[in-house]
């Protein structure tokens, strides 16, 4: 009888801890069951954009109990054609981040008008149609000069304060001889957009700040005298770009700089800290060019681009309530400050985070604040003017071809006339064609 109860004592201590165990595996799943996830994508290319997300997302889930979100990685890719796969396997994120196509995304439905108790938080968010889809992750980014400031001061060079004194700058340095006065990292099509972009607003948008929508009603088209004429702003500072400039990636434009390889580069101020990274040391300056008549046009404000939820994670409550929460949370001053300095970006939001990034940012804000026009990048517009799809990137390869000496303006205006007439035939928000 001693040795049946010591047997039975004995299987039952071998038993227990499978039983302990699979109470305790049931514990995890049932914990895990309580927490809501919601999947994350945006744009991470950037390094410095890709870190200080994940930290603020990390913040987030380490703070908040039974909520959860998933960063899902876009690999650095071609973020549009990442958004678009995952919309095509039925993969569509919850918080996602919006570029120029966000008005297509909004029209199919896909994306949900954000409540008031979070974009209350902004300067001034994007209304499309008496609603808000998408808060911006920065005032839109704005484009100057950043160029060699010890370079400048050592050869007594100035900024200038009127287009005609920027270029006369650019050939002074280039009479130099020792660097390139301006680099180009034209081996992304996209960043030909920066320069681009300027000489559309001085000649196109000075004249006509309805240009586009006058295009899909038939009354403009791309040989209009100041579709040349920015073609031609273009050629004229482009001559000062370094030898190559066509097949120089963006990620190598800081080489140039912290190198001495060239002396200034017209880009947004996201490149101040990575100027920064590469040089510690470098000595940086800023200013913004000028346009003809004299007036400061700038990209800032905010454009339709920025961070949106899913109607799919709206019709969940549950992911819904997280979405939202998350959103206050990172557009929160102590949270934001970690995105804004990282990325010496312009903040969007009514609370303004404290600054503690490059000096040169304030200039930058304090321009913004001066400037006579302030409005986002000529392909991140929305309703009339929201061009059709690639067409942009089309305009871009255009004037590579013309700042190379491959075609004429003449031909590339005819040229982007013919693919208009193909796009606006299916994407017309004028007649609103294409428009759901």
């Amino acid at each position: 009888m001693k040795k049946f109860l010591a047997f039975i004592l004995l299987a039952s201590l071998l038993i227990a801890p499978s039983f302990a165990g699979g109470a305790g595996e049931s514990s995890a799943v049932a914990a895990e069951s309580d927490v809501t996830t919601v999947t994350f994508v945006f744009a991470d290319g950037d390094a410095g954009a890709k870190a200080s997300i994940n930290e603020i997302v990390n913040r987030f889930n380490s703070t908040h109990e039974g909520m959860r979100v998933a960063i899902q990685p876009g690999n650095g890719g071609n973020y549009s054609e990442f958004v678009r796969t995952r919309d095509s396997v039925g993969e569509f994120p919850d918080i996602v981040e919006m570029r120029g196509e966000a008005a297509m995304y909004i029209r199919a439905g896909k994306l949900a008008p954000l409540p008031q108790e979070l974009t209350d938080l902004f300067l001034s968010p994007m209304v499309i149609d008496g609603n808000i889809y998408t808060v911006a992750l920065a005032g839109e980014n704005t484009n100057g000069i950043i160029y060699n400031k010890a370079y400048f001061d050592e050869h007594g060079l100035t900024e200038p304060t009127s287009y005609e004194e920027f270029i006369e700058l650019c050939q002074k340095i280039a009479d130099l001889g020792d660097m390139s006065p301006l680099v180009v990292g034209g081996g992304d099509l996209w960043h030909m957009g920066f320069l681009f972009n300027m000489a559309w607003d001085d000649q196109v948008i000075s004249q006509d700040p309805d240009f586009i929508a006058h295009c899909y009603d038939g009354s403009k088209n791309f040989s209009d005298p100041s579709v040349q004429a920015a073609f031609s702003e273009m050629q004229e500072i482009m001559q000062y770009a370094q030898t190559g400039w066509a097949s120089t990636p963006d990620a190598q434009i800081t080489t140039f700089i912290v190198n001495d390889m060239a002396a200034m580069m017209y880009s947004g101020t996201h490149m101040f800290t990575q100027i920064l990274s590469a040089d510690p040391e470098f000595e940086l300056g800023w200013f913004p060019i000028y346009s003809h008549d004299g007036a400061l046009r700038l990209v800032g404000g905010s454009g339709i681009s920025g961070l949106a939820v899913s109607t799919e994670c709206q019709a969940d409550p549950e992911k819904w309530e997280v979405a939202i929460e998350f959103l206050k949370f990172f557009y929160a001053p102590e949270n934001y400050a970690i995105y804004c300095n990282t990325l010496s970006a312009i903040p969007a939001t009514k609370a303004t985070p404290t600054l503690d990034g490059v000096a040169v940012l304030q200039e930058v804000i304090e321009a913004t604040q001066q400037a006579d026009n302030l409005t986002p990048m000529w392909n991140s517009k929305s309703g009339v003017n929201e061009l059709p799809p690639d067409f942009r990137n089309f305009t871009y390869k255009t004037l590579t071809e013309v700042l190379l000496g491959q075609r004429s303006i003449e031909s590339a205006c005819e040229e982007l006339n013919k693919t208009w007439a193909v796009a606006s035939s299916s994407f017309n928000p004028v007649t609103e064609v294409g428009i759901e």
